[in-house]
């Protein structure tokens, strides 16, 4: 695949990663934490606004990884 493209791909999973987690954090966060204390809204925002980066670090090694070479 061109490297090109592999960023272009890439940068759109990036940015629906992004999204998607967001909007998945805000429903659960109102679903489940409207009747909590501040330290619970805190800590659950802090825990899930860390959480993205796992999959995000995913795509990025995907990113960086070098095709394997073809030996003519």
């Amino acid at each position: 695949m061109p490297i090109r493209l592999k960023k272009l791909i890439g940068t759109f999973l990036l940015v629906a990663l992004v999204i998607v987690y967001a909007l998945v954090a805000s429903i659960v966060a109102v679903a489940q934490l409207a009747e909590s204390g501040p330290w619970t809204h805190f800590l659950f925002f802090l825990l899930s606004g860390m959480l993205w980066v796992l999959p995000a670090m995913g795509i990025i090694k995907w990113l960086i990884l070098e095709p394997p070479r073809s030996e003519d």
